[in-house]
């Protein structure tokens, strides 16, 4: 793992990044160029100390789901995300249509949608990406592992999951 590398790209990325390219409110008093490492982490899904680690040089080398979120929260495209996954002495994940990778594009329309319940959900209909609104109205459906992941597994399996979705 190239800390240096990794730390460097990180805050490149995190610095070519405005708030309200990834629906957040720009706010009165900003010091910082691009996203602060606060809002990256809450993007990410993951601490701002670990983050901030990570950044500085000093972090543990980070597994693939933790990865996968960065890609993920700092809209990284496929040869981004390929760079990040190298740097981090993992191999690269595989391009194929049914991957977890979302294209920054949708992204971008789904940050956009903060007053729309939303979510973005793969070939297996496993919930990639949800909205605040879209949590709030079904909840978390980006935690579940294993084949609990897929929606149509849950629903023949669980039967909360029908009753959300008769």
């Amino acid at each position: 793992m190239d800390r240096a590398q990794l730390a460097d790209f990180l805050r490149t990325r995190r610095e070519a990044l405005q708030p309200e390219d990834v629906g957040l409110p720009r706010g009165a008093r900003r010091r910082t160029r691009g996203l602060r490492r606060e809002e990256v982490a809450v993007l990410c899904g993951m601490s701002a100390d670990y983050y901030a680690r990570i950044e500085q040089r000093r972090g543990p080398m980070p597994s693939e789901p933790m990865l996968a979120a960065l890609a993920r929260g700092l809209h990284l495209t496929l040869d981004e995300r390929d760079h990040l996954f190298r740097m981090a002495g993992h191999n690269t994940p595989s391009r194929r249509p049914d991957t977890d990778h979302v294209p920054p594009g949708m992204m971008r329309v789904l940050d956009r949608l903060q007053d729309t319940p939303a979510q973005i959900v793969n070939s297996l209909a496993e919930t990639l990406v949800q909205t605040p609104l879209a949590v709030a109205l079904i909840g978390d459906e980006t935690g579940f592992t294993g084949m609990d992941r897929s929606l149509v597994h849950r629903w023949f399996t669980d039967p909360y999951a029908r009753r959300i979705y008769p």
